[in-house]
């Protein structure tokens, strides 16, 4: 478990050094020098088979966001870009190769918010849509425009074939669900479709129920929980968060997770009176669990105390494992990414020295949880699957490791 340093500290990560610029903030044409992303492929299970599979689609995700922000892209555009690949991969349970619902089909849900505007973007149970995330970004940008004609509201969250429609009208093709299945997802699907058949015939008590129910969880766990997501922040200090998932394998048609309910599946909020912390969070676990205690946001409030370690370490017990919200649950199951970051000042010699202070954290309760991170100056992005020390229970206990970044730049 890692750490985090405070902001008196002067030690920085040797491969994140020079994370911002010196020079005035950009143009959107010139290119970017600071910047950082951290993206997760999932709070579940992650078997060491794939954990290269899961490594590189994280790797990737990271190489996209720091290609846009390169470029000179907002924190909004560069996460929705990791998100994108992220959905892409048959490796991933969102966009492609999503788990199936009991009806055999591909329903999605995705939300993405703008630290900078606190504007947010969201689908539920989207069928014919490859990349989910990229029509929450349109709902964000059509919504930060203002009111549409005779003074409606835009809407910032869809669901349904309403939301596959506006999407469509709004210039982003669908795509057949049969292609959006992936060899994995259908083995998975026929597996589970067994499974259940079986379960029904048998005519057993409350307790064998109980342990099938269990067992089922066990053996399905990566593939119900592996909800994607991102955080950034861009040089200009903006962030912003975005997740995507496929839900739940063998879900209820229509059913909604917590990727597409605002405060539960993502946050992100710049700085401000109230604030001293920028703060963004993307959720991963149980859809259920993760809606009935808002975690993003409760993860974001968290992170305004001045120990982030601590503040998460403490928000991840008491208001997810020992919510009374969740008194009922055996096992809470659920992960995090968070990023914080403000403004340090240091005097040395005759001059005041401004700089930006980067904290990253993740924290789950399942098995594992596979992450990656790159800043704008770093030549590769890096990736690490957590997991739970030996012997300690899924959804009864966390595990939670991070890092500091810091830039001084001259005033």
């Amino acid at each position: 478990m890692e750490s985090v340093m405070n902001c008196a500290e002067e030690q920085q990560p040797s491969s994140m050094t020079n994370l911002w610029s010196n020079k005035q903030e950009p143009s959107r044409t010139q290119k970017a020098k600071g910047g950082f992303v951290l993206v997760h492929a999932g709070a579940g299970y992650h078997s060491e088979s794939k954990a290269k599979e899961y490594k590189h689609v994280c790797k990737r995700a990271c190489q996209r966001a720091v290609d846009q922000l390169k470029a000179g892209a907002l924190a909004v555009e560069a996460v929705a870009a990791a998100l994108v690949e992220l959905e892409d991969s048959p490796f991933t349970n969102a966009g492609m190769g999503s788990n199936l619902n009991l009806s055999g089909e591909i329903e999605c849900d995705a939300s993405i918010m703008d630290g900078k505007s606190l504007h947010f973007g969201a689908v539920g149970a989207i069928s014919g849509i490859k990349n989910p995330v990229l029509v929450a970004n349109c709902l964000l940008k059509e919504g930060q425009k203002g009111k549409l004609s005779a003074g409606r509201i835009p809407p910032c969250f869809l669901v349904g074939r309403g939301a596959r429609d506006w999407a469509v009208s709004h210039g982003i093709p669908s795509c057949p669900s049969e292609k959006m299945a992936t060899k994995f997802s259908l083995s998975a699907y026929k597996r589970n479709k067994r499974k259940m058949e079986l379960a029904e015939r048998m005519d057993a008590g409350h307790n064998q129920t109980k342990k099938r129910r269990q067992s089922n969880e066990n053996e399905n766990g990566s593939g119900c929980l592996d909800t994607v997501g991102a955080v950034v922040v861009d040089l200009e200090g903006n962030v912003a968060a975005a997740v995507s998932s496929g839900g739940l394998a063998m879900k209820h048609p229509g059913r909604i997770g917590q990727a597409a309910h605002y405060g539960c599946g993502c946050w992100a909020e710049n700085a401000c009176n109230i604030n001293s912390y920028s703060t963004a969070v993307s959720t991963s676990g149980c859809g259920e669990h993760l809606i009935r205690t808002m975690l993003a946001r409760e993860c974001s409030a968290a992170m305004q105390s001045e120990d982030a370690h601590q503040a998460l370490l403490e928000a991840m017990q008491n208001k997810f494992i020992s919510s009374p919200f969740l008194a009922s649950e055996d096992r809470v199951l659920g992960g995090v990414i968070v990023l914080r970051c403000c403004t340090c000042v240091e005097a040395q010699s005759s001059q005041n020295i401004q700089g930006i202070l980067v904290e990253f954290l993740w924290s789950h309760t399942t098995e594992s949880m596979c992450v990656g991170y790159m800043s704008v100056q770093d030549s590769k992005a890096k990736t690490h699957i957590s997991r739970l020390p030996s012997g300690t229970v899924p959804g009864q206990s966390l595990a939670i490791e991070g890092d500091v970044l810091r830039r001084f730049n001259s005033w």
